[in-house]
């Protein structure tokens, strides 16, 4: 099989590898599509995100979907053929975390294209039965790859506690915010402000469902006629977090989705006196049944974010894409193609 290869930061290269074989309880996945994260880039930039360094020739990609081509011993509850999308994270199920439903927390977490594990940006995967979702035939390829950062939004509006008649900020409206937007609308808000810098993601975030833009550019988030009750940080950048932590609403909640610099400043007295609630996210538990019921329902749309396709050969130009062209939101790739 054909495997995108990064050896190094700005350094990708397409190998011949072999197939894998499915151990005991996995399954062998021909890859359909691959969706291109922002963590994809950062790795093939700089050849590392915090303390995870790649050291040795990493394949990237973790939003993934396809059909079984075979089963591993002892494989009851999926079929060759079966359409899945692969939730690219195997806790090690038996730890703390995992007994307490934390698995997102699993300490010997193995996850796609986090070094020294490899992804999806190959013609073929082994995964864990438990974690290839099989998905309905009327979802596309691309749209079932991109029930992983679909997962990040749900998982992010869960720890907000998101429910009917919510006021929700999305600070970024890039995928994982526009994912957000279209989650928070379909766990009940009814009022969603997305805030960002771009003209045509915040124009895309209307189409979603956002019942109002903020071109952070020009105008202040201190302007919202209401304050919002959640807030989903998904910018990562500093002065954004901290100019949307002053917009919260008493007893707000924060949660701090996107991944900037290690360290951020925080408007304390704000948090004390309006007692607000902040907190990290880490990938998600758990959410891949309801990303595929909203999808499935047409309550979510995810072929919609997707502007740019590749094959295989081609990951390097998908993986510098936005950097090209700054409308790009999604870039997937086709490995068999």
């Amino acid at each position: 099989m054909r495997a995108a290869v990064l050896r190094g930061p700005g350094d990708v290269v397409v190998e011949e590898r072999p197939v894998p074989r499915p151990s005991r309880g996995e399954v062998l996945v021909r890859v359909a599509s691959v969706g291109v994260c922002g963590s994809d880039t950062h790795y093939y930039e700089h050849g590392r995100i915090g303390r995870f360094v790649v050291e040795a020739p990493l394949v990237l990609g973790h939003e993934a979907s396809g059909e079984v081509a075979a089963l591993g011993e002892g494989v009851t509850s999926l079929a060759v053929g079966q359409r899945v999308s692969v939730e690219p994270g195997v806790p090690d199920l038996t730890c703390e975390q995992c007994l307490a439903g934390r698995y997102n927390l699993c300490p010997n977490m193995r996850f796609f294209a986090t070094p020294p594990v490899d992804g999806a940006l190959a013609q073929y995967v082994v995964v864990h039965a438990a974690f290839a979702h099989p998905v309905p035939a009327d979802m596309s390829d691309d749209a079932a790859a991109l029930l992983e950062p679909l997962s990040v939004g749900i998982w992010a509006c869960r720890k907000g506690g998101i429910t009917a008649g919510s006021r929700v900020l999305v600070t970024g409206a890039g995928p994982i915010g526009l994912v957000s937007v279209q989650a928070a609308l379909a766990f009940g808000a009814t009022e969603v402000v997305v805030s960002d810098v771009n003209p045509a993601r915040l124009a895309l975030a209307r189409d979603l469902g956002a019942t109002s833009v903020v071109d952070a550019r020009t105008t202040s988030l201190a302007d919202l006629q209401r304050p919002p009750q959640v807030l989903l940080e998904c910018s990562g950048h500093p002065a954004a977090t901290a100019q949307a932590l002053r917009a919260l609403d008493r007893a707000g909640r924060a949660v701090l989705v996107g991944m900037g610099g290690d360290e951020i400043p925080l408007p304390l007295s704000v948090l004390q006196e309006r007692e607000l609630e902040v907190t990290g996210t880490f990938r998600y538990a758990g959410t891949w049944p309801t990303a595929i019921a909203l999808v499935a329902s047409g309550r979510i749309d995810l072929d919609r974010l997707v502007t740019g396709a590749y094959g295989l050969r081609e990951a390097e130009e998908a993986l510098t894409a936005g950097r090209r062209d700054p409308q790009t939101v999604k870039v997937v790739v086709h490995p068999q193609s």
